[in-house]
């Protein structure tokens, strides 16, 4: 009898788990704000917490990918991950939450890291385009983490029970499928340094991947608060928007592979720049619940393919090791990711909430000018 784990299924397996526990603590963000009667400025400053985990973990989880290799990293932090998750629901003060959120964060990084390593690998190996489809999988995950939520408040669930219980079947759902006979790349040279801060056409692939990322960062963790408070919804409705962003962008990210394919990573962000952009203004500009979706929508598939081209660049990189190149694009994209709620929270502390998002449509402008910089991609 055949084993049915391949190495795709893995990689992708393990791209469901993380996105199903960042999903899972995504669509309960209202309810923790309201737990701690947070306002929109503290709630960006514990989000800041969530975002220095994650920045500090990159470059030791790149290291650790040269010296240890991707597969292993990533199974290792696997296993800390859902444990982070839990120990949020447990946290008694704003001070112990931060302090949650800081190690959540740095799981969450370490493993983004290495897991896109491990993409790379097989992108290598088995000698064709596949890190979209490996991001539709984080994607999928996170529409079905933001799913549970909306099924946890329709039950009454708390956070602790929440979270409990669906960490943990992800993670028995997922972690099987990891297990593949398989020999990761080392770095062919190793420098003393820990960190890699991104050079030459390196930092446009960040730019790009931190323009990208710090809106699928502030959507992921304001858009159940901005349907909640700007367009008037219910709560269990508030939790639709991220899920039906995450549904955009999975539908995107199977097919994106053959789409830039055929376009050429350059032309394939432009659109999706100018496609996440005119996401953002319908959703600032027409605050219905209907438009907003649309928005919201639009602005998944606009945002969709960003991320993997920008790590399958870095991946790819003639002057660092795989892991190191990873990471440095890592700090400036994924760092956006989880600056970006922060960064909408203090903007919207100062004026208001459709400001703060409205913004997100001149980064998204910013991806259509610094694409160029994907042309290099395999």
């Amino acid at each position: 009898m055949s084993d049915w784990r391949t190495p795709w299924r893995a990689v992708a397996a393990m791209f469901i788990l993380n996105g199903a526990l960042f999903g899972i603590w995504a669509s309960r963000v209202p309810a923790v704000a309201e737990k701690f009667g947070l306002s929109h400025a503290a709630l960006g400053f514990l989000l800041l917490t969530l975002a220095a985990g994650a920045v500090c973990s990159f470059p030791i989880a790149g290291k650790a990918v040269d010296r240890l290799g991707a597969v292993r990293v990533t199974r290792l932090i696997a296993f800390t991950y859902p444990v982070t998750l839990v120990a949020l629901s447990l946290a008694p003060t704003q001070i112990t939450l931060g302090a949650a959120l800081f190690f959540f964060g740095a799981a969450h990084g370490a493993m983004d890291v290495a897991m896109n390593g491990w993409g790379a690998e097989t992108e290598r190996r088995l000698d064709r385009r596949m890190m979209s489809s490996f991001h539709a999988m984080w994607s999928f995950g996170a529409g079905l983490g933001a799913l549970s939520g909306y099924l946890a408040v329709y039950l009454g669930m708390g956070l602790f029970v929440h979270f409990l219980i669906s960490s943990a079947a992800v993670f028995a759902a997922t972690y099987y499928a990891a297990n593949i006979p398989w020999e990761s790349d080392r770095a062919a040279h190793r420098d003393g340094s820990i960190f890699a801060f991104p050079t030459g056409t390196l930092v446009l692939v960040g730019i790009v991947a931190f323009c990208a990322a710090l809106g699928e960062g502030a959507v992921a963790d304001w858009s159940a608060v901005y349907l909640k408070n700007i367009v008037q919804t219910s709560e269990s409705a508030a939790t639709l928007g991220y899920t039906v962003f995450s549904v955009a962008m999975v539908i995107v990210r199977l097919l994106g592979d053959r789409l830039v394919t055929v376009t050429g990573p350059v032309r394939a962000a432009r659109i999706s720049g100018i496609c996440a952009a005119v996401g953002v203004l319908i959703t600032v500009l027409l605050p219905s619940l209907t438009a907003a979706l649309l928005g919201f929508a639009l602005m998944g598939i606009g945002y969709a393919v960003i991320m993997p081209l920008a790590f399958s660049r870095a991946a790819n990189d003639p002057d660092l090791p795989a892991g190191q190149a990873i990471s440095s694009v890592a700090t400036l994209g994924y760092g956006g990711m989880l600056i970006g709620p922060a960064f909408v929270g203090f903007v919207a502390e100062s004026t208001d909430l459709q400001i703060a998002f409205g913004l997100l449509a001149v980064l998204a402008i910013l991806i259509v000018f610094a694409s160029s910089s994907l042309k290099h991609t395999p």
